[in-house]
């Protein structure tokens, strides 16, 4: 062969290398690329995997999550509504889609996101995998609706005209519009921050002066319209500090409550979502026309007192047997006023027994917020045979000549009635109670912390364990260790103090008092 032939060989074994090497990466070049994986959906919601979720941040501007777990109570009663929610943004078209994952089947998706409870709701916006905001509104499908609506569109509508901004006014019950001179202002940011969350509100913005003028304003103020008491509460913007979100937020919850608030299913969120502390409340029944009477003169005095404390009706004809056991009443003591600070759960009555009319409710009202009055405590009676069996059981009216007598080693349990880990640890304290029923300075007894209230200190977690050591001084040692027969016995036997070689099984923290009203918004920890 020719020394020229040869350029000319090589070139072709190039070249038929390159076509085969080409051949064996045809499937990987761009025109070649698999299709994208489908992403399944159940009920009109996608249900993502840590291989599609990249794939749904790209299709989608905006998209919700829900993590769940299958086993998960709190979730199964979210179900019915995220479907709805997801039914509801299709039909309005709003540009948010619904998506859930199994956390527990996704523990590599949960982890990313810090997911310690469910159900976990995040919104991600334009794909933005990095930084999605926690969702923490309600969980019924219209106001879930609402949140989203207002992330991804206005928060607030943009009215030009008399005719717009009274057909605003008119059409809710809760109307806020902001009147500023300069809509660029840093303080419309302010605003439309806090109408995004403000659900329960409709929102309106202008910088219009014939509006201004119309509604009386001659400087910036917020307005909120309302179909009920005044009818209109203005907010002035400091023109010095501007506008606070925090002063116009208590504003706003604050004057959009009832100056007097009949308690139900309905209300009682927005009564413990007002926060207003103190809540005087008037029991009757709506059914005897001498109870309404009342209503006047309760009502009368309400005014003075806006923004400090919150009248509220409680009618104990209807199903309300939990708020009278909670301030130790029963039906029959109607009509009775009773005044609660919810924050230090103090409660308080009249002295006098006057008759309820706006004299007597405005001096009730001052003299409790001056300190005049002292609180009273719930106890139930001491029952008969309360040392008759091997674990003992105490009330308010017994506790402190119990549980600080000085010749006695006493440990209490501090129950609630619904409270499960109380019932899980039942058979224990039973069994250690028979077993140190013939030690003499040892007394084990329990105690019902929804139906008795102590001066010495107030029990917010349930079971609360305390053990009074004998002796003066009237020591109180709390119990923090695990919940088992042969634990507490060691804890006992030692003096109060677990052996120092003893390990410590971090615990379950007991079980708070419930909230007056539970919503599907609760969650469970994993």
């Amino acid at each position: 062969m020719s020394r020229q032939l040869l350029p000319v060989l090589l070139l072709l074994l190039l070249l038929g290398a390159s076509s085969l090497w080409g051949q064996e990466q045809g499937p990987e070049s761009p025109s070649e690329e698999p299709p994208e994986e489908e992403i399944p959906e159940e009920d009109g919601i996608l249900v993502l995997s840590r291989h599609t979720l990249g794939l749904a941040l790209r299709k989608h501007p905006g998209l919700l999550v829900e993590f769940y777990a299958p086993w998960c109570g709190h979730c199964k009663a979210l179900a019915p509504e995220y479907s709805k929610a997801a039914a509801l943004l299709a039909a309005a078209s709003v540009a948010v889609t619904l998506a859930k994952v199994d956390g527990p089947a996704q523990l590599e998706l949960a982890e990313e996101f810090g997911v310690t409870e469910y159900p976990t709701l995040k919104f991600f916006r334009h794909g933005n995998r990095t930084h999605p905001e926690e969702y923490t509104g309600p969980r019924e499908a219209e106001r879930m609706v609402e949140w989203l609506r207002r992330r991804v569109g206005p928060s607030a509508t943009r009215l030009e005209d008399e005719a717009g901004t009274q057909a605003l006014i008119d059409a809710r019950d809760l109307v806020v519009v902001g009147f500023f001179q300069d809509l660029q202002d840093e303080d419309v940011a302010t605003f439309l921050a806090l109408a995004r969350d403000a659900l329960d509100m409709t929102f309106g913005l202008t910088d219009r002066p014939q509006l201004f003028q119309h509604f009386g304003l001659t400087k910036d103020t917020v307005v909120l319209f309302k179909k009920f008491d005044e009818g209109r509460a203005d907010f002035p913007v400091d023109e010095e500090l501007g506008l606070d979100l925090g002063d116009l937020s208590r504003f706003l919850v604050t004057h959009s409550m009832r100056l007097v608030t009949e308690f139900n299913s309905q209300t009682s969120p927005k009564i413990f979502a007002a926060r207003i502390l103190n809540h005087l409340l008037l029991f009757l029944n709506q059914s005897l026309a001498a109870h309404r009477e009342l209503l006047a003169g309760f009502g009368e005095a309400a005014p003075r007192f806006r923004g400090q404390v919150l009248f509220v009706v409680v009618d104990v004809a209807a199903e309300n047997e939990h708020v009278l056991k909670y301030f130790g009443l029963k039906a029959e003591a109607a009509p009775a006023l009773r005044l609660v600070n919810i924050e230090t759960t103090k409660k308080y009555a009249p002295v006098d027994g006057d008759p309820v009319t706006a004299a007597s409710v405005t001096a009730f009202c001052h003299a409790v917020l001056n300190g005049q009055v002292k609180p009273y405590l719930l106890s139930q009676e001491v029952p008969p045979d309360w040392d008759q069996q091997p674990v003992k059981t105490l009330v308010g009216k017994n506790f402190e000549q119990v549980a600080f007598d000085e010749t006695k080693n006493v440990f209490v349990k501090f129950y609630a009635p619904w409270c499960t880990h109380c019932k899980e640890m039942a058979p224990a304290w039973e069994a250690l109670a028979e077993k140190y029923k013939d030690h003499e300075d040892i007394i084990i007894a329990e105690l019902d912390a929804t139906a008795n209230e102590l001066d010495a200190f107030a029990v917010h977690g349930f079971p609360t364990l305390k053990y009074f050591p004998a002796g003066p001084g009237r020591k109180v040692i709390e119990y923090k260790s695990t919940r088992d027969l042969e634990t507490l016995s060691k804890f006992l036997d030692n003096g109060g103090e677990l052996p120092t070689e003893e390990p410590l099984e971090e615990l379950a923290p007991p079980s708070p008092e419930p909230p007056t009203n539970s919503t599907v918004g609760s969650k469970e920890e994993l």
